[in-house]
């Protein structure tokens, strides 16, 4: 039960202010989203303890999903090392936010939607590490996407913020389009869609198979990560208010791609052409974004190519 409400505590928030902001009043929607955020935080250190100390795994079946002839997908939530860490990470960079928003946009307007739409960033990533397979992790992966859209162009009687919100939208897009039909080949040669079977299963398909599918779902973490070609959209997104440029900076949205990518490591170990892609482009990004930075005058662009710098690191690590 404990797991479950660290899930969908933020949704809670996130409704409540989105819908009721008008009655609970601006100090009400920030106390109540920055309340749902810091508990799933405090849950969540509660969880890697115990992880830490009785050294278990849960993965809690919810209900069947999608069933359709061959193709079938439960709603599950996996707890293991790798989701307890980012969810501490996620959680509690997400309640830092919610707490510098609070003063920050103390005097917009729109504070309520601009907590609702944090809120809803924050569950959507959650649903994105917790997730049992490839399909409800999409949803979180669509989810943050499109949570970021909305932040970026918060302010949208901005052009710039237009552009850059358009910009992020279409890059990721168009990666999020690869990784889906990295899914799509995994499934049809496979015919399952959840992390455990396939990587029990990836290993007794052909290579080239294998190389296919990891390198698009790789293509696919390059966007949302701002890996090099795909990282145009990151320094724009720094458009939106500055609580927006450190939710998605700091640990959130772009270490999703270092999440899937470790997440599939298991998969990747069977492919090397992978392996060496991942490694080449994580140092050419290391190495080109804090190349860029060092040339920018605007503080907010030299912040984005660090991070963008510091991703291509995490990639290398990987591969």
């Amino acid at each position: 039960m404990l797991l479950l409400t660290l899930i969908f505590l933020p949704f809670l928030g996130s409704v409540s202010a989105g819908l009721f902001g008008f009655y609970i009043g601006r100090k009400g929607s920030v106390f109540i989203t920055t309340l749902t955020t810091f508990l799933s935080c405090i849950f969540s250190l509660i969880i890697i303890y115990n992880s830490i100390t009785n050294e278990y795994e849960y993965i809690i079946y919810i209900s069947n999903w999608i069933s359709s002839g061959l193709f079938n997908c439960n709603w599950c939530f996996l707890f293991d090392s790798l989701t307890m860490i980012m969810l501490v990470v996620v959680t509690s960079i997400s309640t830092l936010v919610h707490l510098y928003s609070s003063q920050y946009m103390a005097h917009d307007p729109h504070l309520s939607r601009f907590m609702s739409y944090l809120s809803l960033f924050t569950f959507f990533m959650i649903i994105l590490v917790t997730g049992d397979n490839f399909i409800q992790m999409f949803v979180g992966w669509e989810g943050v996407g499109f949570c970021s859209y909305l932040l970026i162009n918060f302010w949208f009687t901005r052009l710039q913020a237009n552009k850059a919100a358009i910009k992020a939208m279409l890059v990721n897009r168009i990666s999020d389009l690869i990784l889906l039909l990295g899914v799509l080949t995994i499934f049809y040669n496979i015919r399952t869609i959840e992390y455990f079977s396939t990587f029990a299963a990836i290993s007794i398909y052909i290579l080239s198979i294998v190389d296919v599918a990891c390198i698009l779902i790789f293509i696919g973490a390059m966007g949302k990560s701002a890996q090099i070609f795909l990282h145009l959209w990151l320094p724009d997104a720094m458009e939106g208010p500055t609580p927006v440029s450190a939710l998605i900076h700091a640990a959130t949205m772009v270490t999703a791609g270092v999440y899937l990518t470790a997440r599939c490591s298991p998969m990747f170990e069977f492919s090397m052409f992978s392996l060496k892609v991942i490694t080449v482009i994580g140092a050419s990004t290391a190495f080109f974004a804090s190349t860029v930075g060092l040339v920018q005058n605007d503080f907010k662009k030299i912040v984005a190519y660090s991070t963008c710098s510091q991703l291509g690191y995490m990639f290398f690590a990987c591969g």
